[in-house]
């Protein structure tokens, strides 16, 4: 049994220990570093909007922000990165990613309105990167869901955008060498239980970066 952390607080990560559970992996919430050893692969879920200062901005947009918390982020993303474990981040969790990695944030974005949470999710038709992972899933184009108002702008080092919606802004990206996923999207709402009619398998995605780890 696979066992992933899930770096985020109990009470707002139900739904990915809910779908990870569905596809026979043991999932863990915490946001204390971990012995690495214990854990095959780390999941960083959605929130609120990163510290600005994290990516050398001053605050031009940034909504609900907790700057302890994305440093705890950060401090469990470098453990995993450092022994090449696998990681997907998911919505926030793919912009800590491009952060980790040296690349910023767009803090709002100009077609906002068609991405962020509207009393549900909104879904938009995305385009994939042939040769990519979420290619491979899900084919060159597919429906997602959206849930956010900001996105990832220059990319980090390392990190490529393997995914965009009709407005250009980056819906999925990898790493050029490290098993590291990272969807603007939400999988976690779309699988089991909460699949949704109107957008792609959520836990084809899932269960694909859990054969990764």
């Amino acid at each position: 049994m696979k066992k992933i952390l899930i770096a985020g607080y109990p009470e707002q990560t139900t739904n990915y220990e809910t779908a990870f559970g569905a596809l026979g992996a043991c999932p863990t919430v915490s946001l204390h570093v971990p012995d690495i050893s214990l854990y095959d692969g780390l999941v960083l879920p959605g929130g609120g909007d990163i510290d600005p200062r994290l990516f050398g901005q001053l605050n031009c947009g940034s909504r609900i922000i907790d700057p302890a918390f994305d440093r705890l982020q950060l401090s469990i993303l470098r453990e995993f990165v450092l022994y090449q474990k696998p990681v997907l981040g998911i919505c926030k969790g793919m912009q800590l990613i491009n952060v980790f990695f040296g690349g910023d944030i767009c803090q709002n974005l100009p077609t906002f309105r068609q991405h962020q949470y509207d009393g549900a999710d909104q879904f938009h038709p995305t385009t994939a990167n042939a040769g990519s992972l979420l290619y491979e899933l899900y084919g060159k184009a597919f429906t997602v869901n959206s849930a956010h108002h900001q996105g990832v702008d220059i990319p980090g080092k390392g990190i490529r955008y393997i995914q965009h919606s009709a407005d250009q802004v980056a819906e999925g990206l990898s790493h050029g060498f490290l098993p590291i996923l990272g969807v603007q999207w939400h999988p976690e709402r779309l699988c089991a239980q909460v699949k949704k009619s109107e957008a792609v398998d959520g836990s084809l995605l899932l269960d694909a970066f859990l054969s990764l780890a």
